[in-house]
């Protein structure tokens, strides 16, 4: 082929990609999120909240206003859940959690989201990713509403319902055993993102 040709061939892919992604973006989680845990019992329903949560992730923005999401990453301390239950409760979600050994659970989006519509108003997508708990990790498909203010911030906000089982968990337990929890727990999240590069 023609060296000129060749050459125009390379000119123009790189202006294409230059035309459709503008730039990529580096967020880290903003403090103000609420990660809550929702439990059943044999006596009453329970509900934990999480205490310290980190996340970041890269976000590349397209020229029709779309963005992609290429990676998130989302931490939650075990040792800051705290329990309605009280602290009996506390220690033996720990115990469960097997926080000595893993002081975190994860969650790490594996497929990456390309071209959201992202605005002021919520949208709902499809977040695959593997969510590690305990040691054990399972690969999760979770619903989640996402809007935008701007480039400046991504909300994300949605709810997973998760057997304990997959994760090798056994319920714990409080009230000296008269409390005794189900295997089903509804982790439920509202966070937001900031821009932190540009």
């Amino acid at each position: 082929m023609n060296p000129l040709k060749i050459n125009l061939l390379v000119v123009g892919a790189v202006m294409f990609i230059s035309a459709t992604t503008l730039v990529s973006n580096s967020y880290t989680l903003a403090k103000d999120y609420t990660v809550t845990i929702h439990g059943t019992s044999n006596l009453h329903d329970w509900d934990e909240t999480v205490g310290t949560v980190t996340g970041a992730g890269i976000v590349n923005w397209n020229s029709d206003g779309s963005f992609d999401l290429n990676t998130i990453t989302i931490k939650m301390e075990v040792l800051s859940i705290k329990s309605t239950e009280g602290s009996t409760m506390n220690n033996n979600t720990y115990k469960a959690l097997k926080a000595d050994a893993d002081p975190e659970i994860v969650f790490a989006l594996s497929t990456p989201l390309k071209s959201i519509q992202g605005n002021s108003a919520a949208k709902a997508i499809s977040a695959k990713g593997k969510l590690t708990i305990a040691g054990i990790t399972n690969p999760i498909d979770m619903q989640v509403k996402v809007s935008m203010q701007g480039h400046e911030t991504l909300a994300f906000e949605g709810s997973q319902t998760i057997k304990m089982s997959d994760y090798g968990i056994s319920p714990p337990t409080a009230l000296f055993g008269a409390l005794k929890t189900g295997n089903i727990l509804t982790i439920s999240f509202k966070t937001n993102f900031k821009i932190s590069t540009q």
